[in-house]
Parts: C-alpha cells; sequence; structure tokens
C-alpha cells in the first residue's frame, strides 16, 4: 500500500494531466457534432478491425472441430448417394386381385464412417495405414477403405478403437476396376516401386484407352463402392504375349498426405455371402 501512494505521489502531476486531456477530449467530442461524427467514424473502423481479428484467431482454433463436423456430414451424404443404393427388380410384379404395388423401395447398400489416419506407411512392400476408428465404432474386417480423392485399402484387423487398413501400395493388394467408359474390366496392383502409380492389368485391345482415362471400382465388388476412383490412367503399354493392354495408374488418392479417410460398409454383405456360400455347398 506504501508503494502505490509512493506512485501516485510522484506521477501525480502526470496522472492529473492524462484525466484533464481525457475529459478534454470527451467534451470536445460530445458537445462539438462534427467533431463527434469523425470520432465515431474512425472508431467504428477500428472497432470493425479488431473484431475481424478476433474472429479470425477464434476460427483458427475452431478449425480442427468444423473439420470434424465437415467430415461427419460427408460421411452421412455419402450413405445417400444414389450409387450406394439397390433398386428392386420392377420389371415383374406379383399381385394379388386387384392389389397393385405402386412404389419401389430404395435399399441403402453402402454406410460411411469417417475415420483419421493416425500412421502411414508408404516406403514399404507391405504398407499399412492405421485409423483412429474401432470396433466400438462399427469398424469390422474386410471393410473398404477411401478417400475423398479415391480408394485406399481394406481394413485387415481392428481393435476397440483403431484398424490396421492394409494399403493399395501393398504388393498382395488386389483389386478388381475397370475404365470410366464402362468398359476394360481388369485387375489393379502395386510394383512395389513408385508410391504415386498402380498397375491396371489385362484391359483387352478391344476397348478405347488413352492417356488421363478415369479408372473406377468394378460394380460387381462386394467391399467397395462401384464408381469409385481408383486413379488415371499414366501410360499405356502393349502386352503382346496376352494380346492385352497393361496400364499405368497415377492414383487417385495422395497416399503421402493422408490425414482423413472414409471406411465403407457394405449392409448387404451378409445376404451376398448367405448366396454365395448356398452355391458352394454342394
Amino acid at each position: 500500500m506504501r508503494n502505490v501512494f509512493l506512485f501516485l505521489k510522484r506521477y501525480s502531476v502526470f496522472i492529473l494531466f492524462l484525466f484533464m486531456q481525457v475529459f478534454s477530449l470527451y467534451m470536445l467530442f460530445s458537445e462539438n457534432r462534427f467533431h463527434g461524427s469523425v470520432f465515431n467514424m474512425f472508431s467504428n473502423v477500428w472497432a470493425g478491425r479488431i473484431n475481424h481479428q478476433i474472429n479470425a484467431f477464434e476460427e483458427f482454433f475452431s478449425l480442427s472441430r468444423q473439420n470434424e463436423i465437415l467430415r461427419n456430414q460427408n460421411a452421412r451424404l455419402l450413405s445417400e448417394l444414389p450409387s450406394g443404393s439397390l433398386l428392386p427388380d420392377s420389371g415383374t410384379r406379383r399381385v394379388t386381385d386387384t392389389l397393385k404395388l405402386d412404389s419401389v423401395r430404395s435399399y441403402r447398400q453402402y454406410q460411411y464412417f469417417s475415420a483419421r489416419v493416425i500412421s502411414n506407411s508408404i516406403f514399404l512392400q507391405q504398407n499399412y495405414l492405421m485409423l483412429h476408428r474401432g470396433s466400438e465404432q462399427g469398424i469390422e474386417s474386410n471393410m473398404a477403405v477411401v478417400a475423398p480423392e479415391g480408394i485406399i485399402g481394406t481394413v485387415v484387423s481392428v481393435s476397440k478403437n483403431m484398424s490396421t487398413v492394409m494399403s493399395l501400395l501393398h504388393r498382395q493388394s488386389k483389386l478388381i476396376a475397370t475404365l470410366k467408359k464402362g468398359s476394360g474390366l481388369g485387375e489393379v496392383s502395386w510394383d512395389g516401386k513408385d508410391p504415386r502409380y498402380l498397375q491396371l492389368i489385362k484391359i483387352p485391345k478391344t476397348v478405347q484407352v488413352a492417356k488421363g482415362d478415369t479408372v473406377v471400382t468394378s460394380p460387381y465388388s462386394d467391399r467397395f463402392p462401384p464408381g469409385y476412383i481408383v486413379g488415371f490412367v499414366y501410360t499405356i503399354e502393349e502386352d503382346q504375349e496376352t494380346n492385352t493392354y497393361n496400364l499405368v495408374v497415377r492414383t487417385g488418392a495422395n497416399f503421402y498426405n493422408l490425414q482423413h479417410a472414409y471406411v465403407v460398409k457394405n449392409l448387404l454383405k451378409i445376404e451376398m455371402d448367405e448366396l454365395n456360400n448356398k452355391m458352394i455347398k454342394p
């Protein structure tokens, strides 16, 4: 307390000067219309700039939460895409008396779960990713994993809150794909060299293919949603022995910078497996 009094005594003249200065400015701007309008104009400008900086500061620290909200929203929207639904064959209908079936039900086939990539390897011969989502969040083995730009891989093991994904950049990874044009069914694999490129082999020479053509997942897969981007044709080579094309495909997904992904669940897979098992049994 003694130091406070000594401070006030030492700087009393300066403090009085500041008080009088503030009071005089208040009287000037409050009693003079012109000066008051000028003061209000400048104060509004500076207040707007300060509020803009504060909002930008707050927005920066809320980006993580906003990104999470957007990823969850994208997962819901992807699940509602027409390509993720199956329509029953309505070409033939069985009716009783005069009862008519005049509605067609759409069955959702694929459900998307957003996930964060917590580890990723690309320079090994057998590359894997790890996702921060597991069985507690609905993830199961053999589910497809995709990014907004393209296919990533397949879930191979799951714990309570994490899952391991076999990357497309794995020597044992195989994927049936086709050209987006609607023809050219072939097998996609990786040769273990450049993480930017895959190989699509056994494309018939009767198929017209050009550099830049889009390669997508096959409509016959029980794991990957049909028509999802795998990559883009980079080079075209002829295989004289098999009379087919071997294509080098630039990956759609950027494996160098994977931070977020979507795990895709085929909601009809159990029913499909049951039918396949019945066909296999003698």
